[in-house]
C-alpha cells in the first residue's frame, strides 16, 4: 500500500507516555506534603529505599529492557507515534499487550514505597486511565487499522495489562 505525503504511519499519540508516569509520581508526592495520609505501617529508612529500588529495578528489567530488546531484535522503533512494521508477540508481549505501560504503573509503586507516600498509589489508577486515553486507545486503533484480523486475534488472546 502506497501512502501519500500527507499520510502518517503511526499511532496519533501526542504526549510521550513516560511524562504521565513522572507527573503521577510528582503529583502524589506534592499532594502528600499538603494532605498527608496516615499509614498503618511506615517502612523505616533504609528498608523502604531498598524495597522501592528492587521494585523499580525489577520493573525496568522485566517490563522495560526486555520489551526494548524485542523491538531492537526486529529493528523497530518503540516510540508509539512511529510506524509499526509488525506486531511483537514474543517475550513479555505473550502475557501483556502493554508491558512498558505496566512498567510505569509498577515504578510508581516503587516510588510510593521509597517516599512512603500513599498518594502515589492512589493516583496509579488515574495514571492507567490517562495512559489509556492518551496512548493505548490510539495505538490500538492504529494497529487494528494496519493489521486487521491478525491484531484482533492477538488482542483477543493477550490481556492489556496482565
Amino acid at each position: 500500500m502506497t501512502k501519500g505525503p500527507a499520510t502518517k504511519d503511526g499511532a496519533s499519540v501526542r504526549i510521550p507516555p513516560p511524562v504521565s508516569g513522572i507527573l503521577t509520581i510528582v503529583a502524589g508526592y506534592v499532594i502528600g506534603r499538603f494532605v498527608p495520609l496516615l499509614t498503618a505501617y511506615e517502612l523505616g529508612t533504609p528498608g523502604r529505599y531498598w524495597i522501592g529500588a528492587i521494585i523499580i529495578l525489577s520493573a525496568n528489567v522485566l517490563l522495560g529492557i526486555w520489551p526494548l530488546r524485542q523491538f531492537k531484535r526486529i529493528e523497530q522503533d518503540p516510540t508509539p507515534w512511529t510506524a509499526t512494521p509488525e506486531i511483537i508477540v514474543h517475550g513479555p508481549y505473550k502475557f501483556s499487550r502493554n508491558p512498558m505501560y505496566l512498567m510505569m504503573l509498577i515504578i510508581c509503586v516503587g516510588f510510593a514505597v521509597i517516599f512512603s507516600e500513599v498518594w502515589i498509589v492512589i493516583l496509579i489508577p488515574v495514571l492507567a486511565i490517562v495512559l489509556y486515553h492518551t496512548a493505548i486507545k490510539h495505538e490500538e486503533a492504529y494497529l487494528e487499522e494496519k493489521f486487521g484480523e491478525s491484531y484482533l486475534a492477538y488482542k483477543n488472546t493477550v490481556r492489556r495489562w496482565i
